[in-house]
């Protein structure tokens, strides 16, 4: 999502603001096709810079700063005629080539600028429908810190397929982290009925695997309908539950990744039962996944993610490695765990993500400080 989701800081000006150096530009094209008209060595040396102004402004001016361009552009062109007493038709056709060239460039910006409106707009209301669907928890949800961070893998998309979600429950802080098998509107679907199902019954299940039973039901219901058999599209999740003293965290995992323990420098991946089948999977029989609890001692932080993360690739086809890219750093803030994971990702590869990802974590307050680099 932008801003929050999203992340990053834009830096310098959009294009078409009229803002910083480039806005020079414009009218340094004309005063450079005034001298070439007047100093020369030939006639008509300055006018494809006369020319090429308006088409600039076009670029890095508004729309009006743009008109006021080409205006001047056009009066320029007249006078210089005009002052070095060239043939009337001469100028005429001068005139004629600066004041095409810019209606065409006009005409070209215009239709861009309709352009950013109507994706602006869709973009708004992809971000609502995100906000609606995956709420930003608030910062501290009962003894722990929280952060999130959802980045789409292309530029403007801001929902898809992977959620989260946090809830404090009689039973504690329970989490939730997954992702759709599917593409398009079907997988926003099929991911907001999970949610949904999450924050329904995350205050009433007595344990997690009553919860995951019911988001199964849920995702089956969603993907395939009553009845249907088996549905081509899935949903793996991850669930977590950390008791109200925040000592210990409680894990579930249905298809999905494991998590991460980051405490003291170290990363380490948490896993030990072998994981269950994914939501919605329609799959006959009981699931077998097992409930594993792993320690988590003051200061550490549970970080969890959706494969844009761990399938993140470099130029070589090489995974991404939270164990190996996060080591030796301390995060006393989740945000700066999350940020760090978004940072470290996208450099590695190369800022072209292949997938959406999400990535949540949580952080039990106190305890030392890790080793930074």
């Amino acid at each position: 999502m932008a801003g929050r989701h999203a992340g990053g800081v834009m830096s310098g000006a959009a294009p078409g603001t009229g803002r910083g150096p480039l806005a020079l530009l414009p009218p340094a094209l004309i005063v450079g096709g005034v001298l070439a008209n007047v100093v020369g060595p030939q006639p008509y040396t300055g006018l494809p810079l006369l020319a090429a102004a308006p088409l600039a402004a076009c670029i890095v001016l508004t729309f009006r700063g743009a008109v006021v361009i080409a205006v001047l552009s056009v009066i320029t062109s007249a006078a210089v005629d005009l002052g070095l007493a060239r043939p009337t038709a001469a100028l005429l056709v001068d005139v004629a080539d600066v004041l095409v060239i810019s209606l065409i460039g006009l005409w070209l910006k215009r239709v861009m600028d309709n352009r950013d409106r109507t994706l602006t707009l869709t973009r708004d209301i992809a971000e609502a429908a995100q906000l609606a669907v995956l709420p930003q928890p608030p910062a501290r949800v009962g003894p722990l810190l929280v952060a999130t961070r959802y980045q789409g893998a292309h530029e403007g998309a801001r929902i898809g397929g992977d959620f989260f979600a946090v809830q404090n429950t009689p039973y504690g802080v329970r989490l939730m982290m997954g992702d759709v098998r599917g593409h398009g509107l079907p997988a926003v679907s099929a991911m907001s009925v999970v949610v949904g199902a999450f924050r329904e019954n995350a205050h009433h299940a007595p344990d997690l695997h009553e919860l995951a039973r019911r988001l199964d039901t849920a995702a089956e219901r969603a993907e395939s309908g009553e009845g249907a058999g088996f549905s081509e599209e899935f949903t793996t999740a991850l669930l977590a539950q950390i008791p109200p003293d925040g000592d210990r965290v409680a894990l579930l995992s249905r298809g999905h990744s494991p998590p991460y323990l980051v405490v003291g420098g170290r990363v380490a991946p948490l896993v030990r039962s072998t994981p269950g089948t994914p939501l919605g999977a329609g799959l006959p029989g009981p699931d077998h996944a097992e409930t594993d609890t792993f320690p988590l001692p003051p200061g550490a932080s549970l970080l969890l993610t959706t494969d844009g993360v761990t399938e993140a690739r470099d130029r070589r086809g090489v995974f991404y490695d939270p164990v190996t890219g996060l080591a030796g750093r301390s995060f006393d803030e989740p945000q700066e765990l999350v940020d760090a994971v978004v940072r470290e990702v996208t450099a590695w590869s190369g800022g072209r993500l292949h997938d959406d990802m999400a990535v949540l974590a949580v952080t039990r307050p106190g305890g030392p400080r890790g080793p930074t680099t």
